[in-house]
C-alpha cells in the first residue's frame, strides 16, 4: 500500500471526503475493530468503511 499525505477535503483512498459521524459500540465490538484495524495496518475508521462498502454496497 502506498503511503499518501492527507490534505484536508481532499479523498484518498474512496472517491468521497469522510464525514465525522457518531457510532455507539460495546466494549467487545469496539476492541474487535481495533483488533483487526491493527491486524490490516489501517484505522478504524476504515476497517468500518471497508465492511460497510464491502458488506452492504
Amino acid at each position: 500500500m502506498t503511503t499518501q499525505k492527507r490534505l484536508k477535503n481532499i479523498p484518498v483512498l474512496h472517491d468521497e471526503v469522510k464525514k465525522k459521524r457518531t457510532v455507539v459500540l460495546t466494549p467487545t465490538a469496539w476492541e474487535n475493530i481495533k483488533k483487526e484495524a491493527k491486524r490490516k495496518g489501517i484505522s478504524a475508521s476504515e476497517v468500518i468503511e471497508q465492511w460497510a462498502r464491502e458488506t452492504l454496497g
